[in-house]
């Protein structure tokens, strides 16, 4: 019964939440999951780690996928700035896979959170 509310609740909420909050929670979760790699470094298994890269790459790339599609409102100097992050993003996530080392997540983290608080900012900042 409890599973039940909760799926319901969860999927509710899924559709009241807007694209940019969606947005900043997932990049928040792949920051959490990126943080508990790097806590754990020494007890986490190498695919562990993997499967936490992938996630933050795959979500990078349908960031950078939907941010430089022409139809995006965006304007250009921020689909610009997105795409050129999204490829470091790459490059620096194939770089810890060639020399895994633990510190070397905390720019991953860091970008993820810092994109997050700006997407949740950014409405409270214009209705001011």
């Amino acid at each position: 019964m409890y599973k039940q509310a909760a799926q319901a609740y969860q999927k509710t909420s899924q559709v009241a939440v807007s694209p940019r909050e969606l947005e900043a929670t997932i990049l928040m979760k792949a920051a959490a999951r990126l943080q508990l790699v790097k806590d754990e470094w020494e007890e986490t298994p190498f695919a562990e780690k993997d499967e936490a890269l992938t996630y933050n790459r795959k979500l990078w790339t349908i960031l950078v996928t939907s941010v430089t599609n022409p139809e995006n409102p965006l304007p250009q100097p921020i689909k610009d700035n997105i795409a050129t992050l999204g490829v470091f993003i790459f490059r620096h996530t194939m770089d810890i896979l060639i020399d895994p080392q633990p510190e070397k997540l905390n720019t991953l983290i860091s970008i993820n959170r810092s994109i997050a608080e700006g997407l949740r900012a950014q409405p409270a900042a214009a209705a001011t």
